[in-house]
């Protein structure tokens, strides 16, 4: 057998080997979570987190445990979350598209301008927002409400970035086809452009889904009821003073991690081509 017949059979399977050791390192918290939200407090605290699936220690009291902790409030959190996510990335992909769509396609006075604010505004630290956001959701009377979560953070720095980039890449004789049919420049945007910003749309999706639904400093300043709480805030709850229950928490946990999965397996052929593609146009 030949040197080049030997690396052609041996590339496959040392890329294969590595990519199945990095999916094992990838799911093992997963696993270590799963596992030990079906296993006692007791247990966890004298052997740690560990893969020991002995099937008689393994019950779902945790996850029923975690709904008398909670008072019963932890769906009424999820669907807080479930909202606030939904109506935040939508809101993103449709308004940071437009504006990246605009940058990219339309020459008009300061343009340049604002596409500078966008990359300053991407480097300056969330917290140092915090106070000024603050201070103007009071002044607005949406603090303790979704609104006051979701309208803050409804367009993304990043997304407008992402999506100027990715139409960057878009012939213009599309626009221009579009305007010379008659068809007005929200109808160019809607119907010709955005079936082709199809990936970068779902590669934004996941990106601000996860953003929203893991989002904890905003949603903790801005809310205060315990009925308005998202699942973040609501599980660190289940940590007080007078006992720590992480046996709680991580069946909590392993429940709240659902929603993500999903929204990844529905965009995630969009995500990965939107990655590839998308973030090195222009």
């Amino acid at each position: 057998m030949s040197t080049l017949e030997r690396k052609s059979i041996l590339t496959p399977i040392v890329k294969y080997l590595f990519l199945i050791a990095m999916m094992c390192f990838t799911l093992a918290p997963f696993l270590f979570m799963l596992v030990s939200s079906l296993r006692s407090g007791d247990l966890m605290v004298q052997n740690g987190l560990t893969l020991d699936l002995n099937l008689k220690t393994m019950n779902l009291s945790n996850y029923t445990a975690m709904m008398e902790y909670s008072d019963g409030l932890y769906f009424l959190w999820f669907i807080n979350s479930v909202v606030i996510t939904f109506l935040q990335t939508v809101g993103a992909l449709i308004l940071s598209s437009m504006v990246g769509y605009g940058l990219a396609m339309y020459d008009f006075k300061g343009r340049t301008l604002i596409f500078t604010i966008v990359l300053v505004v991407m480097m300056i630290p969330v917290e140092i927002l915090m106070l000024p956001l603050f201070k103007l959701t009071i002044l607005l009377k949406i603090i303790d409400t979704k609104a006051g979560v979701i309208l803050p953070f409804v367009v993304s720095p990043f997304a407008v970035f992402f999506f100027r980039q990715y139409a960057l890449g878009i012939p213009k004789d599309l626009v221009d086809s579009g305007r010379i049919d008659g068809c007005n420049e929200f109808g160019i945007f809607f119907r010709i452009i955005t079936p082709v910003m199809l990936p970068a749309f779902g590669a934004i999706a996941i990106l601000q889904a996860m953003g929203s639904w893991n989002s904890f400093v905003w949603p903790l300043i801005a809310l205060r009821s315990n009925e308005h709480l998202t699942l973040p805030i609501g599980l660190l709850s289940l940590l007080t003073p007078y006992g720590n229950n992480y046996d709680v928490l991580l069946a909590g946990s392993v429940i709240s991690i659902v929603p993500i999965i999903v929204v990844f397996l529905l965009n995630q052929r969009a995500f990965i081509s939107g990655l590839t593609v998308g973030s090195v146009k222009g």
